[in-house]
């Protein structure tokens, strides 16, 4: 099972192959940045891949394409941006990426965020 490890809040969890990032933390209860919902419009959820991009599936075209929109060619080139709701985990990945926490905490500390 691939193992995520999120930095800087130090936090590890297992992933299922071929989920992506983002449904992966969600599995653990973790909360994470987005406000599309894990559609791929907002970037929100956009992370930096530190160690093992190629734990990652190959970027799809909307993923690329929204990240040369927002972020520029060269960062996409660099393959160290990637958006959480779009990357699918094959391997072990070193993601940098703050405001992940358990989802617990974040309704705590954002009580009008609450459905």
């Amino acid at each position: 099972m691939p193992r995520l490890t999120i930095i800087p809040s130090d936090i590890i969890i297992d992933a299922e192959e071929g989920a992506t990032i983002m449904e992966s933390a969600w599995a653990q209860d973790l909360y994470w940045p987005t406000t599309c919902g894990g559609q791929g419009i907002c970037t929100s959820c956009v992370c930096k891949i530190e160690e093992g991009a190629e734990g990652l599936a190959e970027m799809g075209r909307s993923e690329h394409k929204r990240l040369v929109e927002e972020f520029g060619e060269a960062a996409v080139r660099s393959r160290s941006l990637r958006l959480a709701c779009q990357a699918r985990v094959h391997g072990d990945v070193i993601i940098e990426k703050r405001g992940v926490r358990p989802a617990g905490q974040w309704l705590l500390d954002n009580p009008s965020q609450r459905w």
